[in-house]
């Protein structure tokens, strides 16, 4: 009897620790995470993308985790022991506006432009010719998800690799299905030197993870 009542406490503590999704939960709530290029500022610290809050998404609401921008991004979260995992979901920085551009402004030259601000250091893009103009997902093109048992993002499984998304298609919110075990999901991007890319992509990549939420089953020691 003791030992179901021990059973069904360990569940009781799993509900209310997680946030559960199509029976899965998210196993990365409040776990150690951490980021490339780390800002001075707490502000955008890496743990932010694993806190529960994305209500706000853009770079000055103190939700998001960004780094600066560099040849490359990477951010990773400890889940602490092995999990399986069925599915990850992220929600990318976008300043609280819809992705995409109009057409006619694609080929607008982002060094020279008047009417766009641009600082590559820092993940700050401000297009004031429409409100409606989001250049920010440009930085995260390209992007990848692994699984791994380390750190080390080349031992173990990757789950998803862009290679067609564009401006215009890239979704703010992205989920990908991944049903591996591992303890670390790590995200990843770059733009490495004598690669040539699409015209879309920026010239420097950063993170800009507002929430990663890594669903699979809970995980108890009894």
């Amino acid at each position: 009897m003791s030992g179901l009542v021990t059973k069904m406490y360990a569940v009781f503590v799993c509900v209310g620790v997680f946030v559960f999704a199509n029976g899965y939960v998210n196993i990365a709530l409040n776990k150690q995470a951490y980021q490339q290029y780390q800002m001075e500022n707490d502000t955008w610290d890496a743990s932010n993308a694993v806190d529960g809050r994305k209500s706000d998404l853009s770079s000055s609401g103190g939700q998001c985790a960004i780094s600066y921008v560099k040849q490359t991004a990477t951010w990773w979260v400890n889940l602490t022991t092995i999990h399986s995992i069925h599915h990850i979901t992220i929600f990318f920085l976008t300043n609280n506006k819809p992705w995409g551009i109009i057409h006619s402004l694609r080929t607008i030259d982002r060094n020279a432009d008047r009417d766009v601000k641009v600082n590559y250091d820092v993940i700050s893009y401000e297009v004031q010719t429409s409100p409606s103009i989001n250049y920010l997902s440009m930085f995260f093109l390209g992007f990848s998800v692994y699984v791994s048992n380390t750190t080390d993002r080349l031992q173990e499984t990757l789950c998803y690799k862009d290679d067609n998304f564009t401006l215009d298609t890239k979704p703010a919110v992205f989920t990908t299905t991944c049903a591996v075990h591992g303890q670390y999901v790590i995200y990843y991007n770059e733009r490495l030197p004598g690669v040539t890319y699409p015209d879309d992509y920026s010239d420097g990549v950063a993170t800009g993870l507002c929430e990663v939420e890594v669903y699979g089953e809970c995980s108890v020691k009894l």
